[in-house]
């Protein structure tokens, strides 16, 4: 068989090189296979191929083919992979993904964390693309709210559903937000000490501000010093499904062009529309990472000779 495993290589992003991805998937093979796969090496010869054939269960967004193609090679250099599709593209029930042929206890060793990975990173890249397409024109952002030890790949997904990455940990962006507020002792100290301690140790890095009223935004108007505004939990959405977006357009006026804003909280798909037509810049949603749905693909084995014409 051919190989043609170069078609799902997209390109890393930049938070993400070979040898951070080498070694998650590296400890997370030697979690789950730990001093051996008992039942492979039980039921199977070691001098067994075969291939493996990828299935989407469900519609969506594929998303990490790269990261499942890595599991195998890691496992067993000679694997080959064939993918049908491309990280990004939309999939339909039913359809053929590619194929994966080489060591039959390999691909069995392989087979739960490629999908685990695979399906999780596709239902994010699919909750991401029907947000997007929701929210047009205005862009959608993730957020911190991943989980633990896989930020790097649901931040990718995110981007590979048509998103876009916000700050990608502590280190990288000012957000300054409730508790800091709270700490400091208002929302003009905060930006002020987040001011001095970029112009002492992070000249250029962006601040943004999260404010939840009227009140603290006024607050940090007239403290100045930021470069944008997260308007938190500004939209209301009833029981029966009315939005009322009266409180971020009133944010929106008073802040006119002078910054870039950011809409969070009560993000869905039916109040994503309203909440784009206020004309907010960004609109944030931890849900596409914290809640996943995990895409339905399955892993169907064969002997290697099934395949063979």
């Amino acid at each position: 068989m051919p190989r043609h495993g170069r078609r799902a290589r997209s390109q890393l992003p930049a938070y993400l090189d070979r040898t951070l991805l080498d070694t998650f998937l590296r400890r997370a093979l030697e979690a789950d296979i730990g001093v051996g796969d008992v039942t492979s090496l039980a039921t199977v010869d070691a001098e067994s191929e075969a291939t493996g054939q990828f299935i989407a269960r469900a519609a969506g967004t594929i998303a990490g083919l790269h990261v499942a193609e890595r599991v195998f090679t890691l496992m067993d250099a000679g694997s080959c992979i064939d993918w049908r599709v491309r990280d990004g593209e939309g999939i339909a029930a039913g359809d053929p993904l590619g194929m994966v042929r080489g060591c039959t206890r390999a691909i069995l060793q392989c087979e739960r964390l490629a999908l685990n990975l695979l399906q999780r990173m596709s239902g994010i890249a699919t909750a991401t693309r029907a947000l997007v397409q929701a929210a047009h024109p205005v862009r959608v952002r993730d957020t911190r709210k991943t989980a633990p030890g896989l930020s790097f790949l649901d931040k990718w997904a995110v981007k590979l559903g048509g998103g876009e990455n916000h700050r990608l940990g502590l280190y990288d962006r000012f957000l300054i937000k409730d508790n800091h507020i709270a700490a400091a002792s208002g929302v003009a100290a905060a930006i002020r000490r987040a001011g001095a301690y970029r112009d002492r140790h992070k000249p250029g890095m962006r601040i943004e501000v999260e404010v939840h009223t009227l009140e603290e935004l006024e607050e940090a108007l007239a403290a100045g010093g930021f470069d944008e505004l997260l308007l938190d939990n500004m939209v209301y959405q009833s029981a029966d499904g009315v939005v009322d977006t009266t409180l971020l357009e009133a944010a929106l006026a008073r802040v006119g062009h002078r910054y870039v804003t950011e809409a969070s909280g009560n993000i869905t798909l039916q109040s994503a529309p309203f909440i784009a037509a206020t004309g907010v810049d960004y609109i944030s949603c931890g849900a596409l990472t914290h809640s996943v749905q995990a895409l339905d693909i399955a892993l169907e084995l064969a002997p290697a000779s099934a395949y063979e014409h």
